[in-house]
């Protein structure tokens, strides 16, 4: 992307060289003195620098986003849905620039940069029509002329912490659904991708200043994990944090919010895993494991770690695969021939070098792959995708590394394909290719899968926003975008209501003088 390129970007979503690293809605600010630099993975080049938020700036935040709740959460749900309608229309005439903003700043290929608008503008829609159907049940007194029901209510000013890989579509999820349900937003993004993070925020703040709604109701608080996230989790103002990351940065906010007695929703660690049988269309496998473990350079949460292939199709499937990886283009994540583009800096390269060499020692075999490209843009951030033969129960295996190495075992029986799919610690996505109805049942079966997302012919990465996401185990077990996901942003009441006038208690208990 040459000068005017990016000046003529950076100018339709609002963005300066220089920038101030909180917002509210109305304006930009900042008074830590504390800059960030902000560069391209792919050529290193300093796109902006912005100067980060300090605890003054958090707590300015955290106080309009008090005081935004108590309007809007008065505001009936469908009139909420209609401001998120909005969104996803001003989203939809900014996609193809906020889309090449994510593919510069984070270093996905542009047609994943355009899918990750596109689910932003998907949740908006799916949460249009959430508006008008958060409900709860009526339920049955024993009581004579009773009746009891649950509501829904808002709960507060959430806390969203986001992660690099997917620096705006999960701020959405949790965004999106967050406006409807009567919460502001308060949101720490990754120190990595700022720029989309602002970007995000200018569109939602013109829709919100044209409908002449109250600063606060989105917040964007750009700063140190030290300074911005440890206030995040402790603060009582807080009742729900949902925060994206590793497994250790999870405990961590598990451990904080747990006791405050506050809400979260963690999406953490995953170890995702297909299963390849004997009895599947391996064209359709091919496909699916191919875009799993190279897609967004095998930087998604989702992206597929393991392979576990029946030993009778184990060599032909793993010829095809490799023949696959050998035409790979490697490059510019903006230009459209390339298929990889870089990892997001040279603290991951370190990363990939790291786990392969405890994959070589500890019996691994590099069946392709497993070198660090010569400088491309003058960055050693690129790296060859590779593919690794080795034990499921070896160390390396039972980590997440956020780089594209895939690991590669046989198995015989689904018994034991199972067990090795589901020994690891973390219990994200998996998935199962055959065409035998009983090995796609058991696998979605109580003896199956043990993740939090289990699918049958489709791979591991690229989940829809209509159903719940989120995993097990190290996973950190929350859900987000679909399906009832909208609950943990609410507070449920249940209700007695007596209409007939007299005194009946429950259980039949009596007490009268």
């Amino acid at each position: 992307m040459d000068l005017q390129e990016k000046h003529d970007l950076f100018e339709m979503l609002g963005l300066e060289t220089r920038l101030k690293g909180a917002g509210c809605g109305r304006e930009w600010f900042a008074t830590s003195g504390d800059y960030l630099d902000v560069c391209s993975p792919t050529s290193g080049e300093l796109l902006a620098r912005v100067e980060q938020a300090g605890e003054a700036d958090y707590a300015r935040a955290m106080s309009l986003a008090v005081e935004a709740f108590q309007s809007w959460r008065a505001v009936p749900p469908p009139k909420r849905g209609d401001i998120v309608r909005q969104i996803g229309a001003a989203l939809r005439e900014k996609k193809s620039a906020l889309g090449r903003l994510v593919s510069l700043e984070m270093g996905k290929i542009l047609t994943e940069g355009l899918g990750e608008v596109q689910e932003m503008i998907d949740i908006c829609d799916f949460a249009l029509g959430l508006s008008r159907t958060l409900s709860g049940p009526t339920l049955q007194s024993e009581r004579p002329m009773h009746r009891m029901m649950e509501q829904w209510h808002p709960l507060g000013p959430i806390g969203v912490i986001t992660a690099f890989n997917f620096p705006v579509a999960v701020w959405s999820w949790n965004a999106a659904l967050a406006f409807v349900c009567g919460d502001p937003v308060v949101w720490k993004p990754s120190s990595k991708t700022p720029l989309c993070a602002i970007a995000a925020q200018n569109i939602v703040s013109e829709v919100f200043r044209r409908n002449g709604l109250p600063e606060g109701l989105s917040c964007v608080v750009i700063g140190r994990g030290s300074a911005i996230g440890e206030r995040m989790i402790a603060d009582p103002r807080l009742p729900l944090i949902s925060a994206t990351g590793s497994t250790r940065m999870g405990k961590r906010i598990g451990e904080v919010v747990g006791a405050r007695l506050g809400r979260t929703i963690l999406e953490l660690g995953g170890n995702n895993a297909l299963i390849i049988s004997d009895k599947a269309d391996l064209t359709a496998a091919l496909a699916s494991a191919f875009f799993g473990a190279v897609g967004t350079a095998g930087q998604r949460c989702t992206s597929t770690r393991r392979l576990i292939i029946h030993e009778s199709v184990y060599d032909t499937f793993l010829a095809k695969l490799v023949a696959n990886y050998q035409k790979v283009k490697i490059g510019d994540p903006l230009d459209p021939r390339t298929l990889m583009g870089p990892l997001i800096d040279e603290q991951a390269v370190t990363d990939y070098e790291k786990a392969l060499r405890a994959a070589r020692e500890q019996g691994g075999k590099v069946l392709y792959g497993g070198t660090v490209l010569e400088p491309l843009f003058g960055r050693r951030t690129f790296v060859l995708p590779t593919i690794v033969e080795i034990a499921n129960d070896a160390g390396i295996v039972q980590e997440e590394t956020f780089a594209p190495i895939l690991y590669v075992m046989k198995y015989r029986t689904l018994a034991e394909a199972i067990a090795m799919h589901n020994g690891v610690p973390q219990g994200l996505s998996s998935g199962i290719f055959t065409d035998s109805v009983a090995e796609a049942e058991t696998f979605l079966s109580c003896k199956g899968s043990d993740c939090g997302i289990a699918n049958v012919n489709v791979g591991t990465s690229g989940a829809e926003i209509g159903g719940a996401f989120g995993g097990e185990k190290e996973t950190g077990g929350g859900r987000e975008s679909g399906s009832d996901a909208w609950k943990a942003y609410m507070r449920r009441q249940t209700n007695t209501i007596n209409w007939g006038g007299e005194v009946h208690l429950a259980q039949g208990v009596e007490f009268q003088v």
